[in-house]
């Protein structure tokens, strides 16, 4: 089985690793742009499909496709003298259903407001002081495609947030650590002295839902 993780994200590898699931890194570059009819989770689960489907389509089906090829002139081959054909196994690299692609996409949501990563240090500035002193929804969109199938799901975690005060918005914001985190903060970083309770998964806020993911693979024969 080949797992191929359509992000760049050094945490979801991170997650994906500490739970023991082998996979490849293939980052998929779409643009993050939220329709005006779409929900938070309808967004994230639209992110993370694309991302999935961009994988699929550019890097595992064409390898797929390229090895299938590679098979048939094998089989071409054989028969023009037996004794050099193998049999094929199931498994083998060039087996579509050995093969799958990974999407995530990971969105805080405040009210209708959808924070993804901020822009710039005034931008991670206005999305700390909305999350300050409130609970949020932090939305994971998850999407695992196969060969002939496409599976998208979403987890949500609320998250509580203690009161900052401008000193500590400005000194983390300068400590850099906000500028690649939805919602522009990190649960297992510096902001973890703010969080006052979560309801739901952690791994969720870090940006995987490990929990889900793994049912998702077993569900689709692609773990044990």
């Amino acid at each position: 089985m080949t797992l191929v993780l359509a992000s760049a994200s050094p945490r979801r590898q991170e997650l994906l690793k500490n739970a023991g699931i082998e996979f490849v890194v293939r980052p998929a570059n779409i643009q993050e742009i939220r329709q005006s009819s779409e929900t938070p989770e309808e967004f994230a689960e639209r992110m993370a499909r694309d991302k999935a489907k961009a994988v699929w389509d550019n890097a595992v089906h064409s390898h797929t496709q390229q090895n299938a090829r590679k098979a048939l002139a094998a089989d071409d081959a054989g028969l023009k003298d037996p004794t050099s054909r193998k049999p094929r196994e199931v498994g083998h690299p060039y087996d579509p259903s050995q093969r799958f692609a990974l999407g995530a996409d990971t969105i805080v949501g405040v009210g209708n407001e959808v924070l993804g990563k901020p822009a710039d240090a005034d931008d991670a500035a206005r999305m700390l002081r909305l999350v300050s002193g409130r609970a949020h929804s932090v939305i994971t969109g998850v999407c695992l495609v196969g060969d002939r199938f496409e599976d998208v799901r979403s987890e949500t975690t609320t998250v509580h947030f203690s009161v900052l005060t401008e000193p500590e918005i400005t000194s983390y914001v300068q400590s850099g650590e906000p500028m690649d985190k939805a919602g522009a903060y990190a649960i297992q970083g510096i902001a973890s002295q703010w969080i006052s309770k979560i309801e739901g998964d952690y791994n969720n806020v870090v940006g995987l839902p490990v929990d889900l993911v793994l049912r998702m693979l077993c569900e689709h024969g692609a773990a044990g």
